[in-house]
């Protein structure tokens, strides 16, 4: 008798190689595993020998890296996306490339469901199931972490009883999400809001002790608010991104710590490493105050919000971040020049910014003799700004201290 196929989205780690045999035995599907690289340094031999050996019948690598680069970090940049005014979206912004490419295998295979490893407290199921329902609905949504809240230790227990090899390496205190935007690291000693993170938490980004001990320049070039160089030298989004983060990690810069407001209604200590994410939204976020004007600037505040939102809870694949995008793209035509920040200690400044469509006039702006402001211009400016409380203060007397 033919089984069904399911698509897992599969990491290749502890949890989801159990998934891979429970959704046989215990759902009786066909089980394809689907790993997309977005830059979390996986093996991917290693990752395939797993896959199979817990009994996936089919297995897809896909490599995304540049694609997730360009097509979703990329247009986050330009929303300048910070969650709650912080945090890069890292986690966030994978997810509905994971669910793209789940649906396209599930297209290929013929399979009538997708899975996944998420728990039912987090934020990826909703990222995950709203992927999925944007783009296939047709699609069955299966989550037996979601169902049954399987613990590590009886994951390590199954994994045993099934045969099923995985990673031998001593358990970490912290639960680690990576890609090429950022590092997502929880549990342990994080789960207490007033304890430091201690230095053994972080990866990517040098402590005060190791940081580089002098300032380091650096120089990002934009093109229509998408960054292409660094220092002069042209790259690929991907590269470009590991560059940055590279240099700004060396000298401390992208540590987050934040009291996060997750969709679920709690309320969870986040701690994060995005050091390139962190820089380039510093460098374009200072390019787009130097190129637009303010009245562009301002609206696009507010979208920059609904953006940073609606991806956190997951509606990527929504008419609304579409029609976002397409402002952004509009508004971020301008956005052409380079930006010089100055990274030093865990410290990050714009300190020089070039650009042909600056829109910046010395001649008005100077206080020296080269002032070309007509300044008898204001007095008028100001009565008719002021009008509506002249009048208001007429009719109603002074107002209140």
């Amino acid at each position: 008798m033919t089984k069904d196929k399911v698509v897992l989205a599969y990491s290749g780690g502890l949890d989801t190689s159990v998934l891979v045999r429970i959704l046989s035995l215990d759902y009786g599907y066909d089980v394809i595993a689907v790993h997309v690289d977005v830059g979390e340094a996986r093996d991917a031999k290693e990752v395939v020998a797993r896959a199979k050996a817990a009994g996936a019948v089919a297995v897809e690598l896909v490599e995304a890296q540049e694609e997730f680069a360009r097509d979703f970090c990329f247009p986050a940049l330009q929303a300048n996306a910070l969650y709650q005014g912080v945090y890069p979206l890292n986690s966030a912004l994978s997810r509905p490339l994971i669910a793209k490419h789940l649906v396209a295998a599930a297209r290929q295979h013929g399979a009538v469901a997708v899975a996944h490893g998420s728990t039912g407290k987090g934020n990826d199921q909703v990222r995950f199931d709203l992927g999925t329902k944007g783009l296939a609905p047709e699609l069955k949504i299966i989550a037996p972490q979601r169902e049954r809240n399987i613990s590590r230790d009886a994951a390590m227990e199954y994994a045993a009883t099934h045969g099923i090899p995985v990673p031998a390496s001593k358990k970490s205190p912290f639960s680690i999400d990576e890609n090429l935007w950022g590092r997502s690291i929880e549990g342990g000693v994080l789960e207490d809001p007033a304890a430091e993170p201690p230095e053994e938490a972080f990866a990517w980004t040098r402590g005060p002790t190791t940081a580089s001990p002098q300032p380091t320049l650096l120089r990002i070039g934009f093109e229509a608010g998408l960054p292409v160089s660094v220092d002069g030298k042209r790259l690929s989004p991907a590269a470009l991104i590991r560059r940055v983060g590279e240099v700004a990690g060396q000298n401390g810069v992208g540590r987050i710590d934040l009291m996060e407001n997750r969709m679920v209604g709690i309320k969870s200590r986040e701690v994060y490493e995005a050091p390139a994410a962190v820089a380039l939204i510093a460098a374009h976020q200072d390019l787009e105050r130097f190129t637009t004007i303010a009245l562009s600037h301002s609206v696009k505040r507010e979208l920059d919000d609904h953006f940073a939102n609606m991806v956190y809870q997951g509606f990527w694949f929504s008419p609304l971040r579409e029609a976002i995008q397409a402002f952004n793209d509009v508004h971020n035509k301008s956005v052409t020049g380079e930006v010089t920040l100055k990274l030093h200690h865990a410290s990050l400044r714009v300190v020089g910014r070039t650009s042909p469509y600056g829109v910046y006039n010395q001649a008005l702006s100077t206080y020296g003799k080269e002032d070309s402001f007509d300044h008898r211009a204001a007095e008028g400016f100001i009565q008719l700004m002021g009008l509506q409380l002249q009048e208001f203060a007429r009719l109603h007397g002074e107002p209140k201290p």
